[in-house]
């Protein structure tokens, strides 16, 4: 099936009440356990790349991969730029195919985050490009995003309402009280669901949740057991998922669990099979790993059975 655009996939889910996964990919092994789950959930998917990761992997081989295994899998699938604040980037992920890009102009006063925004719609629309913003900012660290607790902040609702009218953006990534990275809360979890409702009852397209891995206790544990060092860290919890659902929320970002359940299986078969030096073997044990770890997230989300 041919790359769809965000609106495609994430209209359908808000209005209907379930979300689809953005799930973070920088190379094969990523893409195919992405790809690997939405066939057998049949479940419609965003495949996300960080700027690091256009930079890792390029923009060709990226594009190939997706479009290849989304056509194979005949599963409806967005590419997506996330957290894009490089103009170069996002122009570059405009000539190359990309089907929908985030603007990330949250670390901007309000007034210069819209006229970011704007402008990257202005860019994108007419190539039929949907086009994700934030307002508010998530504390933590993923690739080259990383916010101080003194610089986050949650999403505003009148101000959201008023973002989303002056620039035509199509969804929005709201902070609510998720953050990037293993390490999301110091207490108990705890997300601003009454901040979300009233978001959502003023803004009528598809929010975004960013920083939602959950940190599974069994996928931690596993990694943990072979080796990683990762004291404290904590996820969303699925509940807190499942209330966001009932509240706008249409995309929900992966991608710590990924690296989680990567670590933790490459680890584990480096360590229990030391005579194993064959790559294929080493990263088809992660690949696998992974995508019982997307599969999960597809049921959490709703999305599973939605082709």
């Amino acid at each position: 099936m041919a790359l769809v655009n965000n609106n495609d996939l994430m209209v359908p889910a808000r209005r209907d009440g379930y979300a689809v996964g953005g799930f973070n990919t920088s190379n094969l092994e990523i893409t195919a356990a992405i790809f690997q789950a939405a066939a057998e959930k049949r479940s419609p998917v965003i495949v996300a790349t960080s700027q690091s990761a256009i930079k890792y992997a390029g923009y060709d081989n990226i594009r190939a991969m997706v479009d290849n295994m989304s056509r194979e899998a005949d599963i409806p699938a967005s590419l997506h730029l996330d957290h894009g604040t490089d103009m170069e980037i996002i122009k570059g992920c405009i000539e190359h195919g990309w089907t929908s890009l985030m603007i990330d102009g949250s670390h901007f006063p309000f007034d210069e985050n819209i006229a970011a925004t704007k402008a990257v719609v202005d860019l994108a629309h007419p190539h039929g490009i949907s086009v994700e913003a934030e307002l508010g900012r998530l504390e933590g660290v993923e690739d080259e995003i990383s916010v101080d607790s003194k610089d986050a902040s949650m999403t505003d609702p009148e101000e959201a309402a008023q973002f989303v009218e002056r620039t035509g953006v199509d969804s929005l990534a709201v902070a609510i009280g998720t953050s990037h990275g293993a390490y999301k809360f110091k207490g108990e979890p705890r997300l601003d669901i009454e901040r979300l409702e009233k978001i959502a009852a003023l803004v009528s397209i598809p929010l975004v949740l960013h920083g939602a891995s959950a940190v599974p206790p069994e996928v931690l544990e596993l990694a943990q057991r072979y080796g990683a060092d990762l004291p404290g860290a904590k996820g969303v919890p699925a509940e807190s998922i499942r209330a966001s659902l009932k509240h706008g929320v249409a995309k929900v970002n992966i991608d710590t669990d990924l690296r989680l359940a990567f670590t933790g299986h490459v680890r584990q078969i480096l360590t229990e099979s030391p005579k194993v030096f064959d790559p294929r073997k080493i990263l088809a044990a992660a690949r696998d790993g992974m995508a019982e770890v997307i599969k999960a997230k597809m049921d959490l989300f709703g999305s599973a059975g939605r082709v």
